[in-house]
């Protein structure tokens, strides 16, 4: 639990403090630090840091049975119902929202020599696919089914396929018969995709993703490479012939699909 803490935002001592206090029902900021083995000066900023994020409640000048003789007033530490962190992720994730539009437009005049990224290995392979689900809607692909099933594989697909499906992202999708697989990935309404397929003399050995600022191109498992090319020419020129190969292509595999 406490890694998934750390993953949420909290840093390492942050989520050891929180937990410990959430396990107590009301503790002095020293006592919490001794449960979560953190320094007693340290544990003073980490509460504030907590406290200021809403995940604490500070009582200043409280009583506690487990102070000093005489009641003396000390600090007073209660979590606040972990609900908040969830709360406090989806207002980051609007603010986000309404600031990515802006970023983009500053990104897009930050120059007008093409970007590449080249990215080795089947991470740098998931890494290039799943960085398509952040692109708008419609995507328009150039799918070598059987590699993607291999490279990066079957659960990394599922996988794209759910996290198209959560954004409503559309793929128009090409496919050559010789690299498909009876049935799969069909047209679909509930998947967001529609599947056309080209005759079967022409084989993709990789596959190509195009979006509206940049294109993704994936290798088979031979080769395990992926490049992204963000340039407003190039992908006009993908997205063109792309239309040109739709506007052309099959509803159904021809010809030894």
């Amino acid at each position: 639990m406490w890694a998934e803490l750390v993953e949420a935002g909290l840093e390492p001592k942050e989520a050891r403090f929180y937990l410990a206090a959430l396990s107590m029902d009301s503790a002095t900021v020293a006592q919490v630090a001794e449960a979560s083995q953190i320094s007693r000066t340290n544990a003073y900023d980490i509460a504030k840091r907590l406290a200021q994020r809403g995940l604490l409640s500070l009582i200043e000048g409280g009583s506690h049975r487990g102070g000093r003789a005489g009641g003396r007033p000390t600090t007073i530490v209660r979590a606040a119902d972990p609900q908040h962190l969830l709360d406090e992720w989806s207002q980051r994730r609007r603010m986000l929202e309404s600031l990515i539009p802006q970023l983009r437009a500053m990104y897009a005049k930050g120059g007008t020599a093409p970007r590449v990224r080249y990215l080795e290995g089947v991470s740098g392979i998931r890494t290039a696919l799943f960085e398509t689900l952040d692109w708008p809607s419609p995507l328009r692909g150039v799918l070598s089914m059987r590699d993607l099933l291999t490279v990066p594989g079957v659960e990394a697909m599922d996988e794209y396929v759910a996290g198209r499906r959560e954004r409503k992202l559309w793929l128009h999708v090409l496919r050559s018969p010789e690299k498909d697989l009876p049935g799969g990935w069909p047209s679909s309404d509930e998947d967001y995709r529609r599947t056309r397929y080209v005759p079967a003399e022409y084989v993709f050995t990789m596959t190509m993703i195009i979006g509206d600022a940049a294109v993704a191109m994936i290798s088979s498992k031979r080769e395990s490479f992926a490049l992204v090319v963000e340039s407003v020419e190039f992908v006009e020129m993908q997205r063109n012939l792309f239309e040109v190969l739709w506007g052309v292509a099959a509803k159904e595999p021809r010809g030894g699909g």
